[in-house]
Parts: C-alpha cells; sequence; structure tokens
C-alpha cells in the first residue's frame, strides 16, 4: 500500500508539471534571466500594445541580449515578446535589429523576421522569444 501512494504521488507530480513552450537554443546569443518592470499599457509610450498587430521597442537595462526587446499585441489580450539581437549573428555593432512595422530588420544580412512567430524564411535560428505575463488588462511584464 505504501509503494502504491509513492507511485501515485510520484505520477501526479510528473503529470502536473507543464511544458515549456519557449526554447531558446541558439549558440550566438546568451541566455540571461530577467524580470521587466510592469508595462503599463496606459502610458503613451506603450499605449499602441492596446491594439491588435501593433508591436514597440520596449529598452530597459538588464532586459533581454541587448537591453532591447520587441513586444507585440497579437489580438485577445495575448502579447509576445522576442529579443531586438539578430539570431543568426555573432554579437557585434550591427546586431540590433529594427523594428519595421509587424517585422524585425536584422541590418547585419538585412533577413526580416516576423513578430507572430519569430521566423524568417531560410535562416536556421528564430528570434529569441521570452514570456509574457498579463497582470491586469492594462499592465503587463515579459520575463525569461
Amino acid at each position: 500500500m505504501k509503494r502504491f501512494f509513492v507511485f501515485s504521488v510520484f505520477i501526479f507530480i510528473v503529470l502536473g508539471c507543464s511544458s515549456d513552450p519557449v526554447r531558446n537554443n541558439n549558440p550566438f546569443l546568451p541566455i540571461y534571466r530577467f524580470s521587466s518592470s510592469p508595462i503599463n499599457l496606459n502610458l503613451p509610450l506603450y499605449n499602441q500594445l492596446n491594439f491588435p498587430g501593433n508591436a514597440i521597442v520596449y529598452n530597459e537595462i538588464g532586459v533581454g541580449v541587448n537591453n532591447r526587446i520587441f513586444i507585440i499585441n497579437t489580438g485577445s489580450n495575448n502579447f509576445l515578446a522576442f529579443d531586438a539581437a539578430c539570431p543568426n549573428q555573432e554579437l557585434s555593432a550591427c546586431s540590433n535589429m529594427n523594428l519595421v512595422g509587424i517585422r524585425a530588420v536584422c541590418p547585419c544580412d538585412d533577413a526580416e523576421y516576423s513578430l507572430f512567430n519569430g521566423q524568417s524564411p531560410g535562416k536556421q535560428y528564430p528570434m529569441v522569444q521570452y514570456r509574457v505575463e498579463v497582470i491586469n488588462p492594462q499592465t503587463i511584464r515579459v520575463y525569461n
């Protein structure tokens, strides 16, 4: 009976663990643990994130590889966040991507990445994705 109880608890723990859908296995970019400050979507600087399909560049020291990430509202109060460093380049002076609508463009190789999935056709590595927590309808937080 004791073995059954221990086995049941073990199975409960194993099945209760959730898989992490955000994987970052990019050899060019280091992985840093961080948590952004709460981002208030009522502030004019972040107001664009109140509308689906809009993206912003978010700058904060200690957030992302180069203190710079992209955040996009994908609709239904869902957000995606990606690092602004070129994922298929070594870190250099040209490795900070530029936001162009719903795309990120790497000036090193002119590769264009979609902010809806982080992919660029023909490129080996996608953009490094981060987690976004919706604290309330007007406040989000990005973390890794």
